[in-house]
């Protein structure tokens, strides 16, 4: 697209959203502020872009700690005389719609969206595609008409963790009892992680229980596992896929609380700090690395280029549906198993925590087994 068209677009994007934000201002009024924004939000005057980020955790999770500062870094780099992004987090599908429609009052020039609850936010998704503003989906496959999405191979990372559990079990031979403990369904990607665990574990483990866990909350994993441990026996558990390493976690405490020894091996994802020492600590087998950089920086060459108007046909890997529009421009990124042998090259070596930081002084002697100190 030319330099001439591009700027005539984004007239007809400011008419357009404009009136949009009329409306919705109007429905905030009654529906009262958003919260949790960083940022001075909007356009500032002078043709630069304005981006407004939503993630659905802030603080300790994974989107506090890697994915907002790797997005800020990177929508820097690509636009340094642009306006700080607006940042807003929450776990709160209400909050976070009101935050969007916040967004669009203010009138960004392009979204990334982590949804909380793909589907509730919907209509809001919808709202920001009537004022002309671009949504990209980020990690999480949002509902709407969204103009792009980067995420990680869902069907691969469920996959990596249901290998890693037959091989930890020798339930090929054996046909073990596993529990799974599956995300939420009101997120799209765990969906997509539990098919792609069934891909290898049906036919060779016996699934003893399975839970989708509520709003991914480690307190109702605790509950769903302690139910597991009494309903099958403390000794029949031979293996837990859990879909990420807070869900593993509460397994971990559910099975300690039980007086379960030794542990099963328990699968996790994400790479938390807190599961990578326990892979150390052997409370936990292994974990599923998802390099965040490479998708943070996908995410913000999208929102740039489409912010100005353009394409990003280019910078996609392939497309993907939801359940409103078809042949959505995706990035579809890679994971990477992590067990205790290779924690020095993987999450040690990309930067993402130093020896100092997984070997504390409990976990110096663990760490010294493992290779690590």
């Amino acid at each position: 697209m030319g330099l001439g068209a591009g700027l005539r677009a984004m007239k007809r994007r400011s008419l357009t959203r404009a009136s949009v934000a009329v409306a919705v201002a109007a429905g905030l009024a009654l529906a009262g502020a958003c919260g949790g924004s960083d940022g001075d939000g909007g356009a500032d005057g002078d043709g630069s872009l304005a981006v407004g980020v939503l993630l659905p955790g802030g603080g300790a999770s994974r989107f506090g700690q890697f994915d907002k500062p790797l997005l800020m870094q990177q929508l820097k780099r690509l636009c340094p005389d642009c306006p700080a992004p607006t940042v807003a987090a929450t776990s709160d599908p209400a909050v976070q719609r009101q935050q969007i429609e916040s967004m669009i009052t203010r009138q960004v020039d392009v979204l990334i969206l982590a949804a909380v609850d793909p589907q509730l936010l919907r209509p809001s998704v919808e709202a920001a595609h009537r004022a002309d503003i671009p949504v990209v989906a980020y990690d999480r496959l949002a509902q709407g008409p969204i103009s792009g999405y980067v995420t990680f191979d869902g069907a691969t990372v469920g996959r990596l963790q249901g290998e890693a559990l037959l091989k930890a079990m020798g339930a090929e031979a054996r046909g073990e009892r596993i529990v799974m403990m599956n995300g939420a369904t009101t997120d799209p990607n765990a969906g997509w992680f539990k098919r792609g665990a069934l891909s290898v574990l049906e036919g060779k483990a016996e699934i003893g229980k399975s839970y989708d866990t509520v709003g991914w909350r480690p307190e109702n994993a605790f509950v769903n596992m302690t139910n597991a441990i009494a309903a099958l026996g403390a000794g029949d558990i031979d293996g837990v896929l859990a879909a990420n390493d807070s869900l593993a976690g509460a397994v971990v405490a559910a099975l300690n609380a039980a007086e379960v020894t030794p542990l099963p091996p328990i699968t996790g994802q994400d790479a938390d700090l807190a599961g990578v020492q326990r892979i150390v600590r052997g409370d936990q087998y292994m974990t599923v690395y998802k390099p965040f950089a490479p998708a943070a920086g996908a995410a913000a060459k999208m929102a740039v280029a489409l912010g100005r108007g353009e394409t990003v046909d280019s910078l996609a890997s392939g497309t993907v549906d939801n359940a409103t529009t078809e042949n959505i421009p995706a990035v579809l990124l890679p994971s990477v198993p992590v067990t205790v042998g290779n924690i020095k090259d993987t999450v040690v070596k990309d930067g993402m925590y130093t020896i100092d930081q997984i070997c504390t002084p409990e976990l110096r002697s663990a760490c010294d087994k493992a290779g690590l100190t």
